[in-house]
């Protein structure tokens, strides 16, 4: 498997109808598929322990059902976003189809920010989204956190690695991911918070 933990600068000008950084000193967090009702309330712990903010892009049909979870975010201080209602794949869908379903998310998440789910999206699912007023989040460093053939020091290694001030960083706040997750997470902050040039940012 090819892993590529930070996308290539190349990648990020061919499609400058997505964001891939903030261009502000720091880093932002930001966390996908949730809300889960145990481990979001977890990540919200390790990022209220370090006095970090982040943004998370839910699936519409887990914020349905945990909605107070939802208020409790947004409440932190944290914002956010919307990752389709059923966590759908771009290349898979019919476009119309896609749109709707980013719709019906909406109404549980956000109707400014998106992400697609798997960094999959197509030029005219995009189109439709901009004409939406969306902001199309994508992200510069991945954590990895969903392989099952790596381990959270694995994770936590690649992530000092490629951080960079500016970076979009990804994690999950998914029972996928958590193995990981609770792993990296926790030593991630810790080293972000010794180093002054990683503050995390929160203002998409």
């Amino acid at each position: 498997m090819v892993r590529l933990p930070r996308v290539p600068r190349w990648t990020q000008w061919a499609f400058p109808q997505m964001e891939w950084r903030v261009e502000k000193p720091g880093v932002l967090l930001t966390f996908d598929d949730g809300p889960h009702p145990e481990i979001t309330p977890w990540v919200q712990e390790q990022l209220r322990a370090h006095k970090q903010k982040s943004t998370f892009f839910l699936v519409g049909e887990n914020a349905q059902k945990h909605p107070e979870l939802v208020e409790d975010l947004k409440t932190e201080g944290h914002q956010i976003g919307n990752h389709t209602m059923n966590h759908v794949c771009g290349f898979k869908t019919p476009v119309g189809e896609y749109l709707e379903n980013v719709d019906a998310a909406a109404v549980h998440t956000s109707d400014r920010l998106f992400r697609p789910p798997y960094g999959r999206v197509t030029k005219r699912e995009m189109d439709g989204l901009i004409l939406r007023n969306y902001r199309i989040m994508m992200w510069e460093v991945l954590s990895y956190d969903f392989d099952q053939n790596l381990s959270g020091e694995d994770c936590l290694v690649m992530l000092k690695k490629h951080t960079n001030p500016g970076s979009i960083v990804v994690f999950h706040d998914s029972e996928k991911a958590w193995p990981r997750l609770k792993t990296c997470l926790p030593e991630y902050l810790k080293w972000l918070a010794v180093n002054p040039k990683f503050q995390t940012k929160n203002d998409l």
